[in-house]
């Protein structure tokens, strides 16, 4: 292919036709052709040269120039693209450092293998062009819901036209039940937009539970306005979701709200979900009655919080377990999802079986220990004592105030209690010492000689041993792994010991070992906001 006069034009409508149908800039095309015969070129006058192509933005005509650049005597490299200031002085009465001297050179024909070269160079540019164009148009629609059109389907995936570009449905982002057909329209979440250098860049989705949020926003003018807030959202596509909402404004209900005059606004929800039940939920800042809300239909009894471990349990009625659990455990796990804790679920018998045998256990401890009639162990752990400890060492008054014991029996219960814990703390000591602990561990305040023991057990017998430990370590805590809660025992858990007192213990001994200054110490507990107070934003 030769560049002549008849096919000058076709170039530049050449372009402006990719352009158009790519939906590019025009000039980006041209730019691509003018690399593509510069390479050609330079395989006809050789690789070293510098070829450039410029082509008339109104006629078409493309011109050839050979770039030669002047350098320094020392620098010259490429003789074929460079010249030294001497030998410049020919072309310049005062050539200088940088200067190009331009030579326009005879049109090369394109052969075969150089139009193929060049074609491909075009494309590529083109695609480049097309998907750089393409992120910038949807970068910011991340997050939205968007409409398109089914092209095709490969291996399970769903390629989408989305007006101006293509998109990506994966076969696990679509609702179980689903399939389409070549043309079928669709609605699907913009889960992410990525710059990828070879397929869609715009990742769609049907199955994130954001899809459900934002499909509510179109059908509900309050929450689009902002009136009513999403605050959660669960989801087992294509069965089952649990959305939790609150109205800024008093006068307006928002599960009323979201479920429109006789179910047409979720209807709405449902129908674009393929029949996907969903439970509206007010939702609670106190977080047992947003469980309750959140485990509706199932009634529950009873609610305890254990905020540290970040699990709750549930006492329901013993009829009302399998709907608490729900079908293959769908409904505590939703609820488990839209609260962001881990929920036992106990029925009332279990519940009833299980404090029996706390009660059976703290009884026998008072009966084997301070060598009581289990009646009168009962009356103790009815009254609420629960450790030797609290026995030992509580004001007498609250013995005093049991049916039954006088100032006498007071005296020798906390006697009994306190000799059977020196016999204990003098054994852990023996068995701490045979251990290896060095006495540092010893005097440390704050251990008893039973923690002393657990801790030497775990192999910490020095106080620098016990200063590097994580306050996790001690207290034990929760690690999630793969979206799963796993408790990691602490080896002082067993003593009642919070992260709270673990972190104040292990700081206490890193200041005894001076690893810490404890006026840096002082100086963050200032700065940290006292209870009550805001801190300002910066």
């Amino acid at each position: 292919m030769a560049i002549t006069s008849a096919n000058q034009l076709e170039l530049l409508q050449t372009a402006e036709a990719v352009a158009r149908e790519k939906m590019i800039d025009p000039d980006l095309v041209i730019q691509a052709m003018e690399d593509s015969l510069a390479r050609a070129a330079k395989s006809r006058y050789g690789a070293e040269m510098d070829i450039r192509v410029s082509i008339d933005r109104k006629t078409g005509r493309a011109t050839f120039t050979r770039v030669r650049t002047v350098v320094e005597d020392e620098l010259l490299e490429n003789y074929q693209a460079e010249l030294t200031v001497a030998q410049a002085k020919q072309y310049f009465s005062h050539p200088e450092v940088g200067q190009e001297i331009i030579d326009e050179v005879p049109p090369v024909e394109l052969g075969r293998i150089a139009a193929q070269s060049a074609k491909q160079v075009i494309l590529q540019r083109v695609r480049e062009a097309e998907r750089d164009r393409q992120y910038d148009e949807f970068k910011d629609r991340k997050g939205t819901i968007i409409n398109g059109v089914v092209k095709r389907e490969e291996y399970g995936n769903l390629i989408v036209d989305i007006g101006r570009g293509e998109a990506i449905l994966r076969r696990n982002e679509k609702i179980g039940r689903e399939s389409y057909r070549p043309n079928d329209r669709i609605r699907a979440y913009v889960k992410d937009v990525r710059r990828e250098t070879r397929g869609p860049q715009v990742f769609l989705s049907r199955t994130d539970p954001q899809f459900m949020a934002e499909l509510f926003k179109m059908e509900v003018p309050e929450i689009y306005d902002g009136i009513i807030n999403i605050k959660a959202v669960a989801r087992d596509p294509g069965s089952r979701a649990k959305i939790a909402v609150i109205s800024n404004d008093n006068s307006i209900d928002p599960v009323g709200a979201c479920v429109g005059m006789r179910g047409s606004r979720v209807q709405a929800v449902v129908g674009e979900l393929q029949g996907e039940k969903i439970d509206i939920i007010p939702w609670n800042e106190d977080q047992a009655t947003f469980l309750v809300n959140a485990l509706q239909p199932a009634e529950v009894s009873k609610v305890v919080i254990d905020e540290e471990a970040g699990k709750i349990e549930v006492v329901v009625p013993d009829e009302q377990l399998s709907l608490a659990i729900g079908r293959r455990g769908q409904n505590v796990r939703l609820a488990s999802q839209l609260t962001g804790l881990d929920i036992d679920i106990l029925t009332e018998a279990e519940e009833s079986q299980r404090r029996q045998a706390e009660f059976a256990e703290r009884t026998k401890l008072f009966v084997d220990a301070l060598d009581l009639d289990e009646f009168f162990a009962q009356l103790l752990v009815a009254e609420g004592f629960t450790s030797l400890e609290e026995v030992a060492y509580v004001d007498q008054d609250e013995l005093l105030s049991i049916e039954g014991v006088d100032e006498g029996t007071a005296g020798e219960l906390q006697a009994r209690a306190r000799d059977v814990i020196e016999e204990q703390n003098r054994k852990a000591i023996e068995a701490a010492t045979a251990l290896g602990v060095e006495q540092s561990l010893f005097d440390f305040e704050g251990l008893t000689p039973q923690m002393i023991e657990a801790l030497a057990n775990d192999g910490v017998k020095t106080l620098e041993d016990f200063a590097t430990c994580a306050d996790w370590e001690l207290a034990g805590g929760w690690t999630t792994v793969d979206g799963a809660r796993h408790k990691d025992e602490g080896i002082l858990e067993k003593f009642e010991m919070t992260l709270e007192d673990a972190q104040a213990l292990i700081m206490t001994a890193r200041v005894q070992l001076g690893w810490v200054d404890p006026s840096e110490m002082e100086a963050e507990e200032d700065e940290e906001p006292v209870e009550g107070e805001v801190e300002a934003e910066v």
